[in-house]
């Protein structure tokens, strides 16, 4: 990564993010094709929904006939965590148009989100539209066109995971966690790797107690306020 806020920059730097989607996309598209569905109607909620977990359980609950408002109310709760992200990366966004502020609000991912935040170790606390636009555009794409790819190709593979393609993602998102900690030199890497192991045993805990798909919302805001503790009373 580079100081520079441009939409040939951002095509490089979201390039090796790329291959984390189309590995979980192609399992998307298996998995569709595996539920009945064609690769064009696995295309068009890759361009619909756009919502990675959102989108394995809308298929999983349109196999056993849930009601509409159901899936609805289930894929909101799994995404609902954008919300939280749209709020910190709306504040470098302020002075852009309406539209503009849409735009990155409705195609921001978990991988954009965390691209744009090593980002800002590089750029002095800066965001601007076209980069930001662009790497939002390329993942668009890279997931549905790898949506559709699956779904071609789910006649001849019937258990995507004996290829490991479900570990992309988690790989994808271990790669972000490490040049995050190693870039930003704000804080402390002893401060970071507490709260990376306080959040790995709130996700243990709260696998116990809590929904899965209200999971990631309350383990988000409890890992703030633990890094927050302890940035501001041990460091």
């Amino acid at each position: 990564m580079n100081a520079e806020l441009n939409r040939k920059t951002a095509i490089k730097e979201v390039l090796p993010t790329a291959f984390g989607y189309i590995g979980i996309g192609i399992a998307f598209g298996i998995v569709s094709k595996a539920a009945g569905l064609s690769a064009l109607q696995a295309g068009l909620m890759s361009l619909i929904a756009y919502g990675g977990s959102a989108q394995f359980i809308i298929v999983s609950m349109l196999l056993v006939h849930s009601p509409i408002i159901s899936i609805i109310t289930a894929a909101f709760l799994v995404n609902s965590r954008m919300i939280l992200m749209s709020l910190v990366t709306a504040k470098y966004f302020k002075n852009d148009s309406m539209l503009h502020n849409i735009l990155i609000g409705s195609l921001l991912t978990d991988e954009s989100f965390a691209l744009a935040i090593n980002k800002l170790n590089y750029t002095n606390n800066k965001l601007n539209f076209a980069w930001f636009d662009t790497a939002n555009w390329f993942a668009y794409f890279i997931w549905f066109f790898s949506s559709v790819l699956g779904a071609l190709v789910g006649n001849f593979i019937e258990n995507p995971t004996n290829l490991g393609i479900d570990f992309a993602l988690v790989a994808m998102f271990i790669g972000l966690l490490y040049l995050q900690m190693i870039s930003d030199k704000s804080l402390k890497l002893s401060l970071q790797l507490l709260v990376v192991v306080a959040t790995f045993i709130l996700v243990y805990l709260g696998l116990i107690f809590i929904p899965s798909n209200l999971l990631i919302i309350i383990v988000t805001l409890l890992g703030c306020a633990v890094g927050m503790v302890l940035k501001h009373v041990f460091f």
